[in-house]
Parts: structure tokens; C-alpha cells; sequence
């Protein structure tokens, strides 16, 4: 008998004690409209709070719920990669554990794979529960995104999206350390279509995406998926260059024809060192960017090391999880 799901839903998991079993009954419920066989893969992403435990309490109770348990926290991109890796499903699904994605989409988005599409990712058309900085950031994100990378990124997506089997296969080709998932999504191509959605507050907890890593994820999108930054120092060369150059002509002429002798001292000299330091440090700083994401991928260090991987080989691995849990005499 065929066991094989006909779809995988993916939800990364770091510190979700909270929100765990109403993610799941959520999206059981929503699963069992569609009549069809499905797998639930929480992907422990080196959380410190209970969700380890609860989501092997929840494995236990119910066998469609698998179980990846990374050794520590490599980050949410990471995360999504290591379910696509292991997803068996016809389609793969991704979520957010925090319910801000309402599951009750997933239908829409199934409708949509059914009609022939390939990716179907969700549009936020409002964002509730967050503050104006927030939002304006978020837009002003997936703006520039849109505008300075190579690949035409839909505006105002994250990563809750449907892909078919075969984007699946295309994405897990694809081996870079610093992931841009709707990035890679919509550089595979394929046929693509989006859902809009209201997006909710978070059920329970706080976000785990605060400015500081808005603005990494904002970095590792710009530079893997567009050369701009570097076209702009060579452009902000060049300008500089030609002003250095028409101000050198300004003082002569000053100088030379209009009796002017402010332009003898340092401070002249000084502001203009300042300004072109200021530009060659802003140059090498963008290189180095590029350069130290080429240092990250010539390592060839693997995306992710797992502690358990339950569900997907029989009940092998989950009954060493078992032994090595009595022989530690936790």
C-alpha cells in the first residue's frame, strides 16, 4: 500500500510553545476538508522553550505529524529547506507556526494548484497587530527588493506559498548558505499565481524578526539575487570622481582670476580626504559583503545537521531517540 501523502505542510518552529496544538488542530481541521492524505513537518529550529517536547507529544498522538530537530538554530530560511528536503508530498505548503498565515488559505491555495498552477503564493493585502514603523519597513523591504534584484519578487509575499512537486525538486538543486526562499521560488519559474489575505497578529509569543534581522534578511536578498550594490559604488565613483574634478577647476579659477584666498588652507583639503575615505570605506564595505557570502559557499559546509529526523524511516529513529533518552536519564 502507497503511504506517500499528497501534501506537505511545513512549519518552522523556534520557541512556539504557545501556539503549537492550535496550529495543529487548525490546520487538521482544515486538511480534513479536503479529503486527502497529508503530513505535518514541524521543524524544531533549536528552540529553548517546550516546543521540542510538545511537538514529539504531538508526533506521538497523531502519525502525520513528523518530527525534524535541528541541532541548533540556523536560522528560519534554513529551517523551510531542511522540510523541503524531506517533504513527499505532491505539494509542499509552507507556514509560519505563529497562525499570522491563517491556515484556512491553504484551501484557496490547493483550488489553485488543481486549475494547473505550479506556485501559489499569498499576498498580504493588510497587516494587523503591527505598528506603523513595522509596516512601513515591511513595504519599503519588499519594494526595494522588487526593484533592485534581477528576479521580479510579487510585491508584499513572504513565504506562505504551495509549490508543486516539480518546484520542489528545482529549489532542492539549488545549494547557496544565505537563502532568499521567495527569491528561489520565483527564480525556478514555472507557472505562478497568488491569493490575497489579511494577515493576523501573532496567536501568541513575539516576533522573532526584529529590525536587526529584517535588515540581514533584506542583505542576503539583495545580494544573492542582484549585483546592484556593486553597480552603485561604481557609480557613486564615477560622481565623486566628477565633482572632485569640477571642484579642483571652481578653486583654480577662483583662485587664478577672482583674487580669492580662503581656498590656501587645510580645512579645504581635509573635508575632501574625509569625503573620499567616507566613499572608499562605503565601496569596500559592499564588496566585502559579496565577498564574505563567497567565503560562506566555497566553505561547502552542509545547510543544516539534525538531532532527529522522526516519521520519516519507519519508527527506526524514533525508537533510538527513545534509547539515547533512557541511557542520558533524562
Amino acid at each position: 500500500m502507497d503511504n506517500k501523502p499528497r501534501y506537505s505542510i511545513i512549519a518552522p518552529c523556534y520557541d512556539e510553545e504557545g501556539v503549537l496544538r492550535e496550529l495543529y488542530r487548525r490546520i487538521t481541521e482544515v486538511m480534513a476538508r479536503t479529503g486527502e492524505s497529508w503530513e505535518l513537518i514541524l521543524v524544531n529550529d533549536g528552540s529553548r522553550d517546550r516546543t521540542p517536547q510538545m511537538i514529539r507529544e504531538l508526533r506521538a498522538a497523531d502519525p502525520r505529524v513528523k518530527v525534524l530537530d535541528l541541532t541548533r538554530n540556523f536560522g528560519h530560511q534554513i529551517a523551510v529547506s531542511a522540510g523541503l528536503d524531506y517533504a513527499q508530498g505532491d505539494a509542499a505548503i509552507i507556514i509560519d507556526a505563529d497562525l499570522q498565515d491563517p491556515p484556512e488559505l491553504i484551501l484557496q491555495m490547493i483550488a489553485k494548484w488543481k486549475e494547473g498552477f505550479e506556485v501559489i503564493y499569498a499576498v498580504r493585502t493588510a497587516r494587523k497587530g503591527e505598528s506603523w514603523f513595522k509596516e512601513f519597513t515591511a513595504k519599503l523591504f519588499y519594494r526595494i527588493i522588487y526593484r533592485s534584484t534581477d528576479v521580479k519578487i510579487p510585491l508584499d509575499t513572504g513565504d506562505y506559498r504551495l509549490m508543486d512537486r516539480k518546484v520542489v525538486a528545482a529549489m532542492k538543486q539549488m545549494k547557496e548558505r544565505h537563502r532568499f526562499i521567495r527569491g528561489m521560488t520565483s527564480w525556478v519559474g514555472f507557472k505562478q499565481t497568488g491569493v490575497e489575505y489579511v494577515r493576523e497578529e501573532r496567536f501568541a509569543g513575539a516576533t522573532h524578526y526584529p529590525f536587526r534581522k529584517m535588515l540581514k534578511f533584506a542583505l542576503d536578498a539583495i545580494t544573492g539575487y542582484s549585483y546592484a550594490p556593486l553597480q552603485l559604488a561604481t557609480l557613486l565613483g564615477f560622481v565623486t570622481a566628477g565633482l572632485s574634478a569640477v571642484a579642483v577647476l571652481i578653486v583654480i579659477y577662483a583662485r587664478l582670476f577672482m583674487g580669492h584666498t580662503e581656498f590656501q588652507g587645510q580645512a579645504t583639503t581635509l573635508v575632501a580626504v574625509l569625503f573620499l575615505g567616507g566613499v572608499q570605506l562605503i565601496t569596500l564595505g559592499i564588496i566585502g559583503e559579496y565577498l564574505g557570502r563567497i567565503y560562506d559557499e566555497v566553505k561547502q559546509r552542509p545547510l543544516y545537521l539534525l538531532r532527529d529526523a522522526l516519521g520519516f524511516d519507519g519508527e527506526k529513529q524514533e525508537k533510538e531517540y527513545a534509547l539515547s533518552q533512557e541511557r542520558d536519564g533524562r
